[in-house]
């Protein structure tokens, strides 16, 4: 392992941060801890108390509080931290991205550096990925906390301002990091200072850093006000409903997006009676059959969304459970709504928005902690600017990992997969499988049941049990499924969450067996699966089924060239199929990499125009700007008022009539922004030959459309002050024009619907290589492929379909096959990527 570290360095690879310094000052810590245990609780709290100072801890200071910390863990909870937690934290107080095999500890080591930056003068945001998380951790680790001086909070949903405000001014507040991002976003819109409940951002200490800083960063934060409520035309409905596909409407092939065909066209128009759906006047009906036809088509109960309680709620695809803040961009909700006939939920106009990424950038300080950093090392650096520090495990990793088991249809691999899972269940071995999504859970079950394998299931649909369910999945003669686990947070204990239900005889059996039903779109959540196994040293094996027909490999790849060669079962076993699968998931991990850089880019100028009126805003809400503004634009008005009911007042109303405008004028914007990028990549596209990039386009229309906002606020500011209702009882909000929202609420909103330009690209060269394609093989110019990411543009020999390969087949199967037992990131390396010394070596021995 150390020999992988040093060479990762060299190459300047994720996960190469020297822990060396690290494991010096753990060595040391652990000399100063023996002269603690004879202090008193009360005792350790003053001395903890005592070295608390306006700046970070010294070397000598941070080795003295890590003793400190250490003992408390082991006095407060009855856990003393293993020299990997003290590296942990030492890695975490230096703003590095760590990474911890699960059941390592992260938690601990976590606390402990949040109480290392607060006993630095800094407040600490703990960022979980759910409510339950936060929760759960605050309690867990408080009384950690409490032995240490250092107070802490915790935020979920359903808690009050008061209850947020309280919470902010704790030395520690763990949050989700969806709630911490609604609550600035409430706090940029409020029109009286001691409304907010936030406080100046600090230091960020990012829970399941890979999810929330990677994942989590594709969805943006929605704050909305109510408007109306969007119902869809029951005919509408209806009509789409009779809609046949490659007939009156085609999908493209990532089936992300569906149009209507010249007869769908027809159909429809004359359904409404013969109208031209694209004349002006028929804009909103012709929009409504779109959505429609979207939510009809490509949107999958159980599998992008369930309903529940009356009402459609969307599923976390990377965690397989209800995202409970999230939901589609309006018209789309309200026609998922109305094909599952529940009531349509209000809808609104967005007040303001911000991404992930972009509240996590707003701090000045930034670590985070995770099992799975390494494989988006290159992402963290490229969007944060931070390393990743790989702590080793405390006990030697001894779980096996088979290797992939792919067949040729999905029936074939269930069938294969059920008589796997039945076989191992016979043993009493306990077995964990996951699922993708909450239907292939539920059709899982079925099988399971039909082979008489008793289970549980755990999945959206029962999130709530989830704790009790997964704590319990290390229990001999245990069957769990379950969807996505990334973020459970819930240790899988062999044994049971007390160890105490036949632990010896799980270990003799070989600890608990993760399987999984199909690779997912990113090697890190196999991980994530795989790593629930052999925790502390434990034994635990992995294994995952696939298929040529997965979505992974028909979205992902170009199978035209493939001739596999299945065995009676259905088994694949060549290394062309298997090479096709692997490529599958680079490709998918290529294209979520890109939508991220994506949804960064578009919305990093709109951040920065956010920044330019906040600034404006601040002024108006803290100092008299507003009046100021108005003594100069409108004069006259402004001393009458002023001599009628006093200055005071008057600068009230002044505030309160600027901010509305202020507010309005970004609401427009931003509704402009959505229009025009929905439509911009309408605008780079000539026969098919891209000449212009769509982010320059869009850039541009956005900095022409700010460019007088402020100025254009100001001048709608002096006439509402000229006319607005203003007596000795203040300013009259509704009769001058100038309402605050009536109602607000936050959400989540699925960014890049209609996919990116790689997606686009991708799928050209895809459906152009199609032997069953009637249509001829589009030329893809040159140029067109620099727009592809990085990912995508560096395809090997290997990657392409046999036919337009030219890869010679007749090197020795030794040579062909030679780095198979080499790490998959060094097995990578080429001669590029080596020290000129390396390559240019002459001396033989210097080659060896």
């Amino acid at each position: 392992m150390k020999l992988t570290s040093r060479f990762r360095r060299l190459l300047q690879r994720p996960g190469s941060i020297d822990l060396g310094p690290y494991e010096k000052l753990t060595a040391l810590v652990a000399a100063a801890e023996e002269s603690l245990q004879e202090l008193t609780d009360d005792e350790l709290t003053e001395v903890v108390t005592e070295m608390r100072k306006p700046e970070a801890l010294d070397e000598d200071d941070l080795i003295e509080f890590l003793a400190l910390a250490r003992e408390a863990g082991k006095r407060a909870i009855g856990e003393r931290a293993f020299d990997g937690q003290i590296v942990g934290a030492l890695a975490l107080l230096r703003g590095r991205i760590v990474e911890m095999a699960t059941g390592e500890g992260k938690t601990l080591a976590g606390a402990f550096a949040a109480a290392g930056y607060a006993m630095g003068g800094h407040r600490v945001q703990v960022m979980a990925v759910n409510d339950y998380l936060a929760r759960r951790d605050a309690e867990w680790m408080g009384p950690v906390y409490k032995l240490l001086g250092i107070s802490v909070s915790y935020i979920g949903q359903a808690s009050t301002p008061e209850e947020r405000r309280e919470a902010y001014q704790a030395d520690v507040c763990y949050a989700p990091v969806s709630e911490l991002g609604f609550d600035v976003l409430r706090d940029r819109l409020v029109d009286d200072v001691a409304d907010r409940v936030t406080v100046k951002p600090d230091v960020a200490l990012v829970d399941e850093a890979d999810s929330v800083l990677i994942d989590e960063a594709r969805v943006p934060l929605v704050l909305a006000g109510a408007t109306r409520t969007e119902e869809l035309d029951d005919n509408v409905v209806a009509l789409v409903r009779t809609l046949r596909a490659r007939i009156d409407y085609e999908i493209d092939g990532d089936g992300r997006t569906v149009a209507l065909t010249d007869k769908g066209t027809d159909k429809v128009e004359e359904h409404l009676g013969g109208i031209n759906l694209y004349e002006d006047e028929n804009l909103e009906q012709l929009t409504q059959i779109n959505v429609a036809l979207h939510a009809e088509v490509l949107l999958r109960k159980d599998v992008d969304y369930l309903v529940r309680d009356g009402k459609v709620n969307l599923i976390n695809n990377s965690r397989g459970r209800i995202a409970k803040l999230q939901r589609w961009p309006d018209g789309l909700q309200a026609a998922v709504e109305a094909k599952e006939a529940v009531p349509v939920s209000d809808s609104g106009e967005v007040l303001d928005s911000m991404t992930v990424q972009a509240l996590v950038s707003s701090y000045p300080t930034l670590c985070g902690m995770t099992g799975t950093a390494v494989v988006v090392g290159e992402q963290l650096q490229e969007f944060y600017k931070v390393e990743v520090a790989v702590v080793p495990p405390n006990k030697p990793n001894v779980r096996v990992d088979e290797q992939d088991r792919l067949y040729l249809t999905v029936e074939q691999k269930n069938k294969a997969l059920v008589e796997h899972i039945a076989e191992v269940h016979e043993t009493g071995r306990p077995i964990l499988i996951g699922t993708h999504s909450v239907e292939e859970s539920e059709q899982l079950s079925d099988l399971l049941e039909a082979a008489e394998v008793p289970h549980v299931v755990l999945n959206a649909k029962n999130d709530a049990e989830e704790a009790a369910i997964v704590a319990e999945a290390g229990v001999p003669e245990t069957v769990t499924v379950s969807t996505q686990m990334a973020g459970r947070g819930t240790d899988i204990r062999l044994g049971g969450r007390d160890e105490s239900h036949d632990k010896d005889r799980a270990v003799e059996l070989g600890g608990l067996y993760v399987i999984g039903t199909g690779l997912h779109a990113s090697r890190r959540l196999d991980d994530q699966l795989r790593g629930r196994a052999g925790r502390q040293g434990d034994p635990g094996g992995s294994l995952f089924f696939a298929s040529l027909a997965d979505e992974l490999v028909t979205r992902y790849s170009v199978t035209s060239g493939l001739r596999p060669s299945p065995d009676e079962n259905g088994r694949l076993t060549d290394r062309k199929a298997i090479g096709m699968l692997e490529h599958s998931q680079r490709v998918a991990d290529g294209a979520n990499a890109e939508l991220h850089r994506t949804t960064w880019s578009y919305h990093r100028l709109t951040g920065q125009q956010r920044a330019i009126l906040l600034d404006t805003r601040e002024k108006v809400l803290t100092e008299d700007l507003a009046a100021d503004e108005l003594a100069e634009r409108a004069k006259e008005r402004y001393d009458e008022l002023v001599e009628e009911i006093g200055e005071d007042k008057v600068k009230d109303a002044a505030r309160k009539i600027a901010l509305h405008h202020l507010d309005r004028k970004w609401t427009d914007h931003l509704a402009y922004l959505a229009d025009l990028r929905e439509g911009i990549h309408l605008r780079s596209l000539a026969g098919g030959i891209v000449h212009l990039k769509p982010i320059d386009e869009f850039n541009k229309s956005a900095i022409a459309s700010f460019d007088d906002l402020i100025a254009d606020a100001w001048k709608e500011v002096a006439e509402t002050f000229t006319e607005a209702e203003i007596t000795e009882a203040g300013l009259d909000e509704a009769a001058s024009g100038v309402p605050r929202p009536t109602a607000t609420w936050t959400y989540l909103v699925n960014d890049n619907p209609f996919g990116t330009e790689a997606d686009r690209i991708l799928g050209r060269l895809r459906n152009a290589i199609k032997p069953e394609s009637a249509a001829q093989a589009e030329e893809i110019p040159e140029e067109e492929f620099e727009d592809l990411p990085e990912e995508l543009r560096d395809l090997d020999d290997d990657d392409l379909p046999e036919e337009l390969r030219e890869a010679d087949d007749d090197l020795p199967e030794e040579l062909r096959d030679a780095g198979d037992d080499l790490p998959d990131d060094l097995r990578e390396v080429d001669d590029d990527e080596l020290p000129e010394e390396l390559r240019e070596a002459d001396d033989q021995d210097e080659k060896k």
